[in-house]
């Protein structure tokens, strides 16, 4: 038995695609090898219409709908919010293993998440469906730090079962142009 998540939600996950930034780079040996500021660590601002203007270079996976659970203080300071804006920076959400191994979103050689610092939180929704609150880009919701818990449920196989992932706000640096 592994568990599972109570109250849930679910979370619109957008994974940063730095495979994807990393090919805009004509000589791959430039800043955008990586598609990230080397010093920053922030999608490079690439000029593709030569205008004179570096337009963001941040690619993202295609969006991925995650049941989550939302950290209980957190819930309640989300349910008191008028017009849906929060004035708070920090957010945690529990993800369970089994639906990220469901949606492929364990690397299944090294048994890491693939939820990783830099991907983007972009809407919460209740099990029905209905919004929760959209989180507008800039500044964004972005993950900070994940963190495998849980570890040793299950009689027969004990294995961990919850991801704790903690998002902040953020203002995108502007990178190079």
């Amino acid at each position: 038995m592994r568990g599972r998540l109570i109250y849930w939600f679910v979370a619109e996950l957008h994974r940063l695609d730095a495979g994807a930034m990393a090919a805009l780079d004509p000589d791959g040996a430039g800043p955008l090898a990586s598609g990230l500021d080397p010093d920053f660590l922030e999608p490079v601002r690439v000029d593709r219409d030569d205008d004179g203007l570096g337009e963001t270079g941040r690619m993202e996976h295609t969006p991925v709908q995650v049941p989550c659970q939302v950290e209980p203080e957190v819930l309640e300071a989300l349910r008191m919010l008028p017009g849906g804006q929060s004035s708070r920076g920090e957010l945690r959400l529990v993800l369970h293993f089994r639906d990220l191994e469901r949606l492929g979103l364990v690397d299944s050689a090294t048994g890491v998440a693939l939820v990783q610092p830099g991907d983007r939180l972009g809407v919460l929704r209740d099990r029905q469906g209905g919004l929760v609150q959209a989180f507008r880009d800039p500044p964004g919701m972005y993950v900070t730090e994940t963190r495998a818990t849980g570890f040793g449920l299950g009689r027969a196989r004990p294995r961990r079962n919850l991801l704790l992932v903690t998002f902040e706000a953020r203002r995108q640096a502007a990178g190079r142009r």
